[in-house]
C-alpha cells in the first residue's frame, strides 16, 4: 500500500484526493489550446501512457486529458490539476506549467491508481495547485574527476531529473570539452564534443531542462597548467601542493596575466554557442595558490579578496561581452563581506557547503543584504565515502533549503562532486538527487524526511518497485559513515584509510577511529551484504544497483580491515609495519575488487579517467604487496 506522503516526488504545496475519478482503458485523448506550449507537456504524457499500456491519441471521444494556459496563475512554473469523472485537467501558467502538472499526473497513474488489468488503469479523484519554492531548482554533475558519463546515462539522469521538477543541469568542466587547439590537455580524458553538447541541450529543453554551461576559470587550473604552454600562465609555474592530486603542480591562473584572459575567451568562444542558456558557471573556486607566486605582491599591497575580485570583474567583462550571465562560487568573497557591494551586479553567487552545521543561514543573510542574487549549493555527500554519509545528506540539504528560502535564494543548486577518483558509485547519490529535487520544489514538505519514509521513497520513486528493500539497504549503507569513531568532515574515515594509504594515522581525520568502531563497522557491513545478495532484483537497472552497492560494501570492508591491522600496527606507524603476511591478505583481496570497479565504470562511463580513477587504490596494493616489513618503531615519547 502506497502511503500519501510517498505518491509524488516532490510532494505538490496542495493537494488532496477527491471523491469519485475516471477509468484509463484503450485510447486516452489528450487536447491542448496551444501546440507550442504544451509540446513538453504532451510529449511526457504520451510516454507515460504508453507505459501504462494506453494509447494516447490527439482526438476521439470521451474523458481525456487537457492541457490549458491559465492567466489568472500569476506564480511562474505553477500549475492546478483536476481529476474527475469527467477528466483530467491540467492548467498552467507556462510552458513549464503544464509540464510540471503533467508530471504530477503521471505519477498520480504510476502511484496512486489502481491498474486493474493490462492496459487498464482506475485513476482516483485528485486536486492539486502547485508553485515552486525556488525559481532555479538545479543538479550539477562532476564529469572531470575522473567519470565522464556516457550520453545515454545522462539522457536517463535527465528524464529522472525533469520528472522530480529539476529545471537546471550543469556539467562541472575543467579539461573534458574537445576544445581545439588544446588537445593535449584533454586527450586521454573521453572528452565531450560541440555535437555531443548541442544533443543534451536539445533532450533537456524538451523536458524543461536548462542545460548551464560550465568551465571552472581561475582555481581547480592544474589539468591545463600541468602542460605546456599553459604553465606560464599559472599564479606558480613550479607548482605547489594541493588537495586535489598527489603531484606538485601549478594550480590556479595568474590573474595578473594577460594571457589567462586570453585563454579563457578562447574557450568561452568555443563552448557557449552549444548552450540556449545565457547562464555561465565560470566557478572560480578554491584559489589556495592565490599570493604565493607571481600576485604575491599585489596581494601583499591590496589583499587577496580584491585581487581575486578584480580577476572576476575580467570575468565577468568577458561573459557579459558574449552575451551571458556569470554565476560564480562565492567560497572566496565571503571572507570579506565588506567588498560585496564591489561584486558584478548581475552576477549570480553560488553559496556552497556540504556539512550539516554549514552556515547556510549567515552568509545568505549576507548575499541577501548585498542585494546580490545568489543561489544554495548543498550536496549529496556522496564523494569521498563511497556509499554516501546519509544522514549527512539530508541534514546538509534540508537546513540549505530552509535557509535559502528564509534569506530569499534564488535557487537551490544539488553538488554531486567527484573528489579523489570519483570512485562512487551514481547508485550512491540517488538519496541526495531525490530529497535534494524533493526540497528545491518544497521546502517545507509535509512528509517528515526520516529514515523509514525516505527508505520507502527511494524504493517506489527511484526504484520503482523493482527492488523493495533496496531504499532502505541504500540507506543504511550510507551511514557506515559514523560508525568507524572517526568522523572526518567532506568524508568518511573508511575512505579516507583506502586513499591515503601513504599516511599515518596521526592525520586529524582519523582522530577517535578505534578497533572497536572499526569492528562495529565490519558487522554492520556484513548485515547490509547479506540483505543485497538476497535481494530479488526485477530488471537489469536494479542488477545494476544491486552489484555497485555490493562492490561499495566489500570496499569498506577492505578498508575496515585495513584500520584495524593499521591501529594494530601503531599510529604513528607508515602501512609497511603491518605484518607483511596480513598485508599480503589483503592484497589478494583488493586487485578482484578492481577489476569489479572496471567492470562497473564501463556500464555507466567513458573509459577516460579509469586509470585516474584507481590510482590511489594501485598504490594501496603496491604497498600491500610490497615484501619489506618494518619493524615498528619506538616513540620518542616512549623513550624518554
Amino acid at each position: 500500500m502506497v502511503r500519501n506522503q510517498d505518491v509524488f516526488l516532490p510532494s505538490p504545496q496542495k493537494w488532496s484526493r477527491q471523491p469519485g475519478g475516471l477509468t484509463l482503458s484503450g485510447e486516452v485523448p489528450i487536447r491542448s489550446e496551444s501546440s507550442s506550449s504544451s509540446a513538453p507537456a504532451v510529449a511526457w504524457l504520451e510516454t507515460q501512457l504508453r507505459s501504462h499500456g494506453l494509447r494516447p491519441v490527439t482526438d476521439g471521444v470521451g474523458p481525456g486529458i487537457e492541457l490549458v494556459l491559465d492567466a489568472s496563475l500569476k506564480d511562474p512554473e505553477s500549475y492546478r490539476l483536476r481529476v474527475s469523472g469527467a477528466g483530467m485537467r491540467v492548467e498552467g501558467a507556462d510552458t513549464h506549467g503544464l509540464f510540471y502538472g503533467a508530471v504530477t499526473l503521471a505519477q498520480w497513474w504510476s502511484h496512486g491508481s489502481e491498474p486493474l488489468e493490462e492496459g487498464t488503469l482506475r485513476v482516483p479523484g485528485l486536486t492539486v495547485e502547485d508553485a515552486p519554492s525556488f525559481s532555479a531548482r538545479g543538479v550539477m554533475l562532476d564529469v572531470s574527476r575522473d567519470k565522464v558519463p556516457t550520453l545515454e546515462t545522462l539522457f536517463s539522469l535527465i528524464d529522472r531529473f525533469a520528472g522530480w521538477k529539476i529545471n537546471q543541469l550543469q556539467l562541472y568542466l575543467e579539461h573534458t570539452f574537445a576544445y581545439r587547439g588544446h588537445e593535449v590537455v584533454w586527450k586521454d580524458a573521453s572528452p565531450y564534443s560541440a555535437e555531443d553538447f548541442r544533443q543534451l541541450d536539445d533532450y533537456c529543453r524538451q523536458r524543461c531542462i536548462e542545460l548551464v554551461p560550465n568551465q571552472n576559470s581561475f582555481g581547480h587550473f592544474h589539468r591545463w597548467l600541468r602542460h605546456e604552454p599553459y604553465r606560464q600562465l599559472s599564479e606558480v609555474p613550479e607548482g605547489v601542493k594541493h588537495p586535489f592530486g598527489e603531484e606538485i603542480e601549478p594550480f590556479s591562473l595568474c590573474p595578473g596575466d594577460p594571457g589567462s584572459l586570453e585563454l579563457l575567451g578562447d574557450l568561452y568562444d568555443q563552448l557557449l554557442p552549444n548552450f540556449r542558456s545565457r547562464l555561465v558557471n565560470v566557478g572560480c573556486d578554491e584559489t589556495f595558490d592565490l599570493g604565493l607566486g607571481r600576485s604575491a605582491e599585489a596581494c601583499e599591497e591590496k589583499g587577496k579578496e580584491r585581487v581575486y575580485l578584480e580577476f572576476l570583474h575580467r570575468v565577468d567583462r568577458l561573459v557579459q561581452e558574449r552575451g551571458h550571465r556569470m554565476q560564480f562560487w562565492g567560497d572566496i568573497i565571503v571572507q570579506r563581506p565588506e567588498l560585496f557591494a564591489e561584486l558584478p551586479k548581475e552576477a549570480i553567487a553560488l553559496e556552497w557547503g556540504y556539512e550539516s552545521d554549514h552556515p547556510f543561514a549567515e552568509h545568505g543573510a549576507q548575499f541577501a543584504a548585498s542585494g546580490l542574487e545568489f543561489y544554495v549549493c548543498p550536496g549529496t555527500s556522496s564523494w569521498n565515502s563511497l556509499a554516501g554519509r546519509s544522514d549527512n545528506t539530508v541534514a546538509n540539504l534540508v537546513s540549505a533549503a530552509r535557509q535559502g528560502r528564509a534569506h530569499g535564494a534564488a535557487g537551490y543548486l544539488i553538488t554531486d562532486w567527484g573528489d579523489f577518483g570519483h570512485l562512487q558509485p551514481l547508485s550512491a547519490s540517488y538519496l541526495g538527487f531525490a530529497v535534494g529535487a524533493a526540497l528545491a520544489w518544497n521546502a517545507e514538505p509535509r512528509a517528515p524526511l526520516e529514515k523509514e519514509h525516505l527508505a520507502a521513497l527511494l524504493d517506489l520513486q527511484v526504484f520503482h518497485g523493482e527492488a523493495p528493500g533496496l531504499g532502505r539497504i541504500l540507506y543504511d549503507l550510507g551511514n557506515v559513515y559514523k560508525l568507524p569513531g572517526a568522523v572526518p568532515k567532506n568524508g568518511s574515515a573508511l575512505f579516507f584509510l583506502l586513499i591515503f594509504s601513504q599516511e599515518t594515522l596521526e592525520h586529524r581525520r582519523f582522530d577517535g577511529l578505534s578497533e572497536e568502531g572499526l569492528q562495529k563497522s565490519r558487522t554492520v557491513l556484513a548485515e547490509i551484504s547479506g540483505r543485497l545478495r538476497e535481494l530479488q532484483t526485477g530488471s537489469s537497472r536494479g542488477a545494476l544497483v544491486q552489484a555497485e552497492l555490493l562492490w561499495v560494501s566489500d570496499l569498506l570492508t577492505l578498508g575496515a580491515d585495513l584500520g584495524t591491522a593499521r591501529l594494530q600496527a601503531g599510529r604513528d606507524q607508515p602501512l609497511e609495519a603491518v605484518p607483511a603476511e596480513v598485508r599480503r591478505t589483503l592484497a589478494s583481496r583488493l586487485e578482484p575488487l578492481l577489476e569489479r570497479h572496471s567492470e562497473i565504470w564501463s556500464v555507466r562511463n567513458r573509459p577516460g579517467g579509469l586509470q585516474d580513477s584507481q590510482q590511489r587504490l594501485r598504490r594501496l596494493a603496491e604497498l600491500l604487496s610490497a615484501e619489506n616489513e618494518l619493524s615498528p618503531t619506538i616513540s620518542d615519547e616512549a623513550q624518554s
